[in-house]
């Protein structure tokens, strides 16, 4: 039987991500399209790019800060809070990476001093990155590789219980792992690399890893980790 998946994102925002996931068989489908309810029970969830955070979600003044839609935001942080809770795999995609990093209490650096390396100009950038070599990703990918880029925000403080795993040259945070939680997250957009893009290596290499992290049995039942669920208010 095909594997299913859930996206925290509006139907037309994600086709990029459920394409990709088709591509590796399996089936991703938006939380809008089914019911609170039934969005919990999936086996994993992504969080997927998009606009900048609500600022006083994390804490601050907006200081550069937009294409925010702030209904959204509260939205993915329950959904990603709830999976917390239940120990299942999360992964999160540029916006969603810092999503999970606010989850944990950590902030968002909302203007990045070297952002023109980095932001969407006219279709996706490519730079060069570094991964740590106990990280899930020197596998996948080997020490040195090149990644897409299309953000001008990234993480300042970590949220408790991540690792950065990855870093662009100018020592912006471009991967995250939890130490303890099948929770992973990169700055860049793996449903956009494909084995065709000669600037980058293919995305779908960490879309089947995160898949195997999934749990087989759906209704398996979770220890409860509300200090988890903390997280720092406005």
């Amino acid at each position: 039987m095909e594997r299913e998946i859930i996206i925290a994102g509006k139907p037309d925002q994600i086709e990029n991500y459920v394409i990709a996931f088709q591509e590796i068989g399996i089936r991703a489908k938006s939380n809008f399209q089914c019911t609170w309810e039934k969005a919990l029970t999936y086996p994993g969830l992504v969080l997927p790019g998009g606009g900048d955070i609500a600022p006083h979600l994390f804490g601050q003044p907006n200081l550069g800060s937009v294409n925010i839609d702030e209904d959204l935001d509260r939205l993915q942080m329950k959904l990603a809070e709830e999976y917390i809770r239940q120990k299942k795999p999360v992964l999160g995609i540029c916006k969603g990476m810092q999503v999970i990093n606010v989850c944990f209490g950590g902030t968002i650096l909302q203007q990045l001093p070297t952002a023109y390396a980095h932001a969407y100009r006219n279709g996706d950038q490519y730079h060069m990155t570094i991964a740590r070599q106990d990280s899930f990703l020197y596998p996948l990918y080997g020490y040195r590789f090149s990644v897409n880029s299309a953000h001008h925000q990234g993480i300042d403080r970590l949220g408790r219980g991540l690792e950065a795993i990855q870093f662009a040259q100018d020592n912006v945070i471009e991967g995250i792992m939890h130490k303890e939680l099948p929770i992973i997250g990169v700055q860049w957009h793996p449903e956009r690399m494909k084995e065709t893009d000669e600037r980058a290596e293919p995305g779908n290499r960490l879309l089947e890893f995160w898949i195997q992290l999934l749990p087989k049995n759906r209704s398996v039942c979770y220890t409860d980790t509300s200090e988890n669920r903390k997280k720092t208010e406005g």
